[in-house]
C-alpha cells in the first residue's frame, strides 16, 4: 500500500485500539489502575468494575475487553460524512450528514452489546449536536457555544488531519470550523490543534517533536500554554509512567483532581485553559520516542479521561508509522470483539483525501490563473 494508506490505516486503526484499551481505565487514577489490575496495565484487560452490568457510575457500559467507545463511534461517522462529501467539511455538512447518522443509523455498539443508533451510547455533550441542530435549529457555525467544554469534539477530528495529510495549517482551520457545530473555547481549540498534529504526523519525515511544533505554532491561548508546559514535562521522563504530567497540566486544566466529581468552575469557556487529552496525548508522545505500545500503555496507565489520551496518541504513533506499529495481538482482539475492521476507516480516508488534493489542484490552478489575469 502507498505511504498515505500505511499512514491513514494506522492513524485511525491507530486511535480505535488505543480507544479500546484506554475505556477500561477511564476516570480512575494512577493508584486505582494499579490496585485493581495488580501492577502496571500492560495489555487488553477486563472491566474495572467487574460488576459493571449494575454498577454505577459505569453501568450499563462494558468497558475493556477490547470494547471501542465514543470517540471510535464518533470518529467512524465523520469518516462516512467525508466518504458522502469527499471534499472539504464545514459545520453544515455535520448538520446536515452527521447529525442524521447519530439518530438514524443503527450500529453495533461493543459496550452495550447491542445495535442501536449512536446517539443511545455518545455521552451528553455529543448528544448536544441533535438537540442544538436538529431540535433547535441553531446555525451549525454557532452551535457549539454553551456546550460544556470537554474533548468531546476533539477526540474524532483525526479523519480532518488524514484529509488535510501533510498540511497541518488546513487541517487546524478545517477542524476549527467543523467543531463549531459541537464546541467552543479551548474544546473547539484542541479539536483544530489535534487534527493539524494527525496531518503533520503523514507528512514524510515527521517525528514527534515535528508534530508539537507544529501544535505549539498554531495552538492559541491556554491550549498553547498547556502544550509547552507539559511536553516540557515529559522530555524528562521515561516514558513507562507518565503520571507526572498530571502535575504540569494541572494549572490549565478545570475538571480538577477528582475528574468524576469536578468543580462548579469545570468545563466553562476561558482563554486560559486547556482540556487535559491533548498535551497529554502530546506528552506521551514524546516521552515514548512515538512508541505505539509505549504511548498508548502510558496514556491507559495515566487514568482520568484515559481513552481519549489513548485515541489521540494511539493515532498519531500510528500515522507515524503505519499499521505495523499496533501490536497484532490488540488488533486481533479489538476487531474481534468491538465486530470492527481497523482498516476500513483508513482505507476510505486515504481515498477521500486523493479526491479533495485533486480538486485543491484544480482550485489553486483556478485560482492562480485568475489572480495571474488580475496582474498581468
Amino acid at each position: 500500500m502507498s505511504a498515505l494508506e500505511d499512514g491513514a490505516v494506522g492513524a485511525l486503526a491507530g486511535a480505535a485500539v488505543g480507544d479500546a484499551l484506554g475505556g477500561a481505565t477511564e476516570g480512575r487514577s494512577p493508584e486505582q489502575i494499579r490496585q485493581r489490575y495488580g501492577g502496571p496495565v500492560t495489555g487488553i484487560v477486563g472491566p474495572f468494575l467487574p460488576d459493571w452490568r449494575t454498577s454505577r457510575p459505569s453501568a450499563p457500559y462494558h468497558k475493556g475487553d477490547g470494547h471501542v467507545t465514543d470517540d471510535t463511534l464518533m470518529t467512524t461517522m465523520l469518516v462516512k460524512v467525508y466518504q458522502h462529501k469527499r471534499d472539504h467539511l464545514d459545520a453544515f455538512d455535520i448538520d446536515e450528514h452527521l447529525v442524521p447518522l447519530l439518530l438514524n443509523e443503527r450500529v453495533w455498539i461493543p459496550e452495550l452489546e447491542q445495535e442501536s443508533v449512536p446517539l443511545q451510547r455518545v455521552f451528553l455533550a455529543e448528544k448536544w449536536l441533535a438537540i442544538r441542530l436538529y431540535y433547535g435549529h441553531v446555525d451549525p457555525r454557532e452551535a457549539g457555544v454553551g456546550n460544556i467544554v470537554n474533548c468531546g469534539a476533539a477526540m474524532y477530528m483525526a479523519p480532518v488531519g488524514v484529509a488535510n495529510a501533510g498540511n497541518p495549517d488546513g487541517a487546524y482551520a478545517e477542524a476549527i470550523d467543523i467543531s463549531g457545530a459541537h464546541q467552543s473555547s479551548y474544546g473547539r481549540e484542541a479539536a483544530g490543534v489535534y487534527a493539524a498534529a494527525v496531518a503533520e504526523a503523514l507528512r514524510p519525515g515527521a517525528t514527534p517533536s515535528s508534530i508539537v511544533d507544529a501544535c505549539v505554532r498554531l495552538a492559541r491561548d491556554g491550549t498553547r500554554d498547556a502544550i509547552v508546559a507539559v511536553t516540557a514535562a515529559a522530555a524528562g521522563l521515561d516514558g513507562k509512567d507518565i503520571a507526572p504530567l498530571r502535575e504540569a497540566m494541572a494549572p490549565f486544566d478545570t475538571v480538577g483532581p477528582e475528574y468524576r466529581d469536578p468543580g462548579r468552575g469545570a468545563r466553562r469557556p476561558s482563554r486560559l485553559h486547556a482540556i487535559e487529552e491533548l498535551p497529554v496525548a502530546l506528552g506521551a508522545l514524546l516521552a515514548t520516542g512515538g512508541d505505539y505500545r509505549g504511548a498508548v500503555l502510558a496514556a491507559v496507565n495515566y487514568g482520568r479521561d484515559a481513552d481519549s489520551i489513548a485515541t489521540m496518541v494511539g493515532s498519531l504513533c500510528g500515522a507515524l508509522h503505519g499499521i505495523a506499529a499496533i501490536p497484532e495481538d490488540w488488533r486481533d482482539t479489538v476487531s474481534r470483539n468491538s465486530r470492527l475492521d481497523l482498516t476500513a476507516n483508513g482505507r476510505a480516508m486515504a481515498a477521500v483525501a486523493r479526491d479533495i488534493y485533486a480538486k485543491d489542484r484544480e482550485r489553486v490552478a483556478a485560482r492562480a490563473a485568475a489572480f495571474d489575469a488580475l496582474v498581468a
